[in-house]
């Protein structure tokens, strides 16, 4: 089957884009079936650096398509910055990037709903938005009636509909206004002249997409499908509601891009060696002590997009075990496993104890995992930098047992280990082609501390 898939197991910030970035030199097309501008992806390739949202990042590969598909939420210009920076800097995007007219079209009343319900909760905890309006427009792609697709935008008719939208829209923020606030000001001919130098920026990229990905695994082309943030934001089964607006799982795949299943033959989940996660919501390997600031330092751990800190803590076997699962992970790349050279000792979470019971499966409540606390198993560290590292063998004793042990919980190999950012800095280990069965959920644990 020609198609491979790229998810991130954790709360995303996986260093996904690297692994894409190496995957795509065999692949003919990669796929972009989720998210927005919200999520960002780093990657680093002969000392240069690239920062990518909207774009796949197999763009920065030549003879490579990239699809950007229906179930993206697009803003025009943040897709239009991405494009002029590629090309200033030498990397050709025309001929190689499609975008889905199916793509719905994030506008700037996204950004203001976006502003005014500042993704608070009752209480007010923040759930973590970007402020990006991604949320807004999924609402709005959900509600139907007051959606825009990319595709739209080239309709005759279109200035009709645009100007019904934002009469709604006026009215909408106008109640939504906060007592004593300025008021909310639309100027829809503004806006709508904007956005059609957008579309006729756009134009030669936009077109039809879900047909020329079936006719491309149909044929026998190798696609590689490139997740964005990770499976536990799922809107459906990730931590709710301290989540994304879009199924960022490996349920997402097929119904972000129109390619069934049945075509996708090899699901690689992606993770880092510890845990960490942007904005609100629980962690509960969280250390918020030296051992989390050594992991924020050394993993230079602030969003590619936000810049916020991520906080960190320890690997978390339960909670990726459940994405593993839920993603259809056939195999693991072990990502960031440099970040933990210099701690005497390393810990896994192999369960929580939630209200005197110790439990290893992921709660669906998210009142449960609040109250988890982490039943720990400890492991050797070593002092080695592995920056250097390129082969197996010349990895530290220690740093192989621990990334046996992720495999051995998550019950699939580790096949690909990350010592650093740039391309070069990836190990691909021996004899570990065939996904390994997964074990029951009653797995024993080691000692724990």
């Amino acid at each position: 089957m020609p198609g491979t898939c790229v998810i991130g197991l954790q709360w995303g910030d996986e260093a996904k884009g690297k692994l894409v970035d190496i995957l795509t030199e065999k692949h003919d097309v990669v796929v972009r079936y989720q998210g927005g501008a919200n999520a960002g992806h780093t990657v680093v390739s002969d000392g240069e650096t690239w920062k990518l949202s909207l774009i796949p990042s197999g763009i920065l590969r030549d003879n490579v398509t990239c699809v950007v598909t229906g179930g993206v939420v697009l803003d025009p210009a943040s897709a239009i910055r991405e494009i002029d920076m590629l090309e200033s800097r030498g990397i050709k995007v025309a001929d190689k990037l499609r975008l889905s007219d199916r793509a719905h079209v994030v506008f700037p009343w996204h950004v203001v709903e976006d502003g005014i319900l500042n993704g608070s909760l009752s209480g007010g905890e923040s759930i973590g938005t970007t402020g990006r309006g991604i949320g807004p427009c999924y609402r709005d792609k959900v509600g139907r009636s007051l959606a825009i697709r990319l595709g739209d935008l080239y309709r005759r008719d279109f200035r009709s509909t645009f100007d019904h939208i934002v009469k709604v829209k006026r009215r909408f923020l106008e109640a939504s206004r906060p007592a004593g606030g300025d008021a909310i000001e639309l100027d829809g001919d503004t806006i709508f002249n904007q956005y059609q130098e957008y579309a006729e920026r756009l134009r030669d990229y936009v077109g039809e997409t879900t047909n020329y990905l079936l006719d491309s695994v149909e044929s026998g082309k190798p696609v590689l499908f490139e997740g964005a943030q990770g499976a536990l934001l799922d809107i459906d089964h990730g931590t709710f509601p301290f989540v994304t607006s879009s199924n960022s799982s490996g349920v997402g795949v097929s119904s972000g891009s129109g390619v069934p299943g049945r075509w996708i033959s090899r699901t690689i989940g992606v993770l880092k060696a510890y845990s960490t996660r942007v904005g609100g919501g629980p962690l509960p390997t969280e250390q918020d002590n030296n051992i989390g600031k050594h992991l924020q330092e050394r993993g230079n751990e602030f969003g590619t997009v936000t810049q916020r800190p991520r906080r960190c803590g320890w690997f978390d076997a339960v909670a990726t075990r459940y994405s593993a699962r839920l993603s259809g992970a056939d195999e693991f790349a072990v990502m960031l496993l440099d970040v933990l050279s210099e701690l005497d000792e390393l810990r896994i979470c192999t369960g929580y104890r939630i209200n005197g019971n110790v439990v290893n499966q992921f709660p669906s409540q998210i009142d449960d995992l609040k109250a988890a606390e982490p039943v720990y198993e400890t492991l050797p560290g070593w002092n080695d930098d592995l920056t250097t590292v390129r082969n197996e063998a010349d990895l530290p004793k220690n740093a192989i047992q621990y990334i046996d042990r992720i495999g051995e919980l998550l019950g699939r190999p580790v096949t690909i280990v990350s010592v650093g950012p740039d391309r070069s800095q990836t190990i691909f280990r021996s004899g570990m082609t065939q996904p390994a069965q997964c074990p029951p959920n009653t797995q024993q644990e080691r000692a724990t501390v």
